[in-house]
């Protein structure tokens, strides 16, 4: 398929979004992104495959993506953002969340859908910033919150 970057300028392919966070599989809920306004907003995509490891045990017979992971993804997809808008791709830069509020989950998200995570800068300050986040699936919202984050150094060896 290539890179997304051709066609819009605003998207990121799964090698940037690599470049902008430090987390790996497992852990990487963020597959691309579909458009980014630095300073502004991200919208992200997360690929919900039935080979995803939580799956096994949540719930087995009944397999729903935990709350916890869609508000995760959220904080990632703000991650690029941050670190986007911010000039600090490949600078080794980690992003904390500080606090979660109003997290809401409005239907389960199951294997086989394209979860769309859409976050705004809330408020946004050299080292924290505050977001609002929903997760949308067909576009029906499945999820909600508003978080802060911390961009700091990693913690040393």
């Amino acid at each position: 398929m290539g890179d997304t970057t051709d066609t819009n300028p605003g998207a990121l392919d799964i090698g940037r979004v690599m470049a902008a966070l430090p987390h790996r599989y497992p852990m990487l809920l963020v597959d691309r992104v579909e458009e980014l306004v630095p300073d502004r907003s991200i919208a992200a995509i997360k690929a919900v495959t039935i080979n995803e490891g939580f799956f096994q045990g949540h719930f087995p017979g009944r397999p729903i993506m935990p709350g916890v992971l869609i508000v995760e993804a959220l904080a990632q997809a703000a991650g690029v953002l941050a670190v986007e808008s911010l000039g600090l791709a490949g600078s080794g830069k980690l992003v904390y969340f500080m606090a979660i509020e109003g997290a809401k989950f409005r239907k389960p998200v199951e294997p086989g859908v394209l979860l769309r995570l859409e976050v705004t800068f809330v408020q946004k300050r050299s080292s924290v910033c505050k977001f609002a986040g929903v997760a949308r699936v067909d576009g029906q919202v499945a999820a909600e919150a508003n978080f802060t984050a911390m961009i700091a150094d990693p913690p040393k060896a």
